[in-house]
């Protein structure tokens, strides 16, 4: 999908990077859109409400496997930003061993790696099930449950934890602006292949776009991506 270039990508990747940014003249504020703040959030809960229904019978599924290869918890709660700052539970299908916070507190080299994109592309504390439902977003899944309470969107920048915001710097009101989505551009042109400072980037692109028809080609694009594991890990 051709990916329309983000407004100010010198400062977004300045503070990605997390140096000084440059002021720049374009603001960091959202400008008012019809479908992102109304039309959306209407239309997307009656998708996600309808894919529930739908998707029941490989809920249980998914819960039984995660049950049997992790036990309990099923659900791994992350805790993230959401619209306007107010912190939420993003539910996942549990894809780590029980403890998985205190070996990466506990090892300062995988810790070291993590916060520098906040992503470990080869996470010893995922298990063989879990690489599996990771590889095809099958661990997202639960999300569609924080679509139909208002806390996220089918389609939007990716979901930030708190401690990540200073990384987005002036740009983060901006950010916080609209609800986080459960798939987005970034998911669509590489995910995990994607740096971080390039995530900004696609994110502000996204925010600055926001269209039906930018989110119809992003959830169409999103089917072949997963489907064919397209920057998973």
């Amino acid at each position: 999908m051709q990916v329309i270039e983000v407004p100010c990508n010198s400062e977004a990747r300045a503070l990605a990077a997390g140096m000084a940014a440059r002021r720049c003249s374009e603001t960091v504020d959202r400008s008012p859109n019809r479908w992102c703040d109304i039309g959306k959030p209407i239309a997307e809960w009656m998708i996600a409400l309808v894919a529930v229904i739908c998707l029941a019978p490989l809920f249980l599924v998914l819960a039984f496997v995660t049950l049997v290869a992790t036990g309990r918890p099923v659900i791994y709660r992350r805790r993230v930003m959401g619209l306007n700052g107010v912190e939420f539970d993003a539910f996942k299908f549990r894809t780590m061993v029980n403890g998985a916070e205190r070996v990466l507190e506990q090892d300062s080299r995988l810790l070291e790696a993590f916060t520098a994109n906040w992503k470990l592309f080869d996470d010893p504390r995922v298990t063989r099930t879990g690489r599996i439902l990771r590889k095809y977003s099958l661990d997202e899944l639960p999300q569609l449950f924080n679509v139909l309470r208002g806390e996220m969107s089918l389609i939007g920048p990716r979901m930030i934890s708190p401690p990540e915001l200073p990384r987005y710097g002036s740009l983060g009101g901006k950010l916080l602006s609209v609800r986080p989505g459960l798939t987005g551009l970034w998911q669509v042109s590489g995910r995990q292949k994607v740096d971080y400072a390039r995530r900004i980037e696609l994110d502000m692109n996204y925010i600055d776009q926001c269209s039906p028809s930018l989110d119809l080609r992003i959830l169409l694009r999103t089917v072949p991506v997963v489907l064919g594991a397209d920057g998973a890990f």
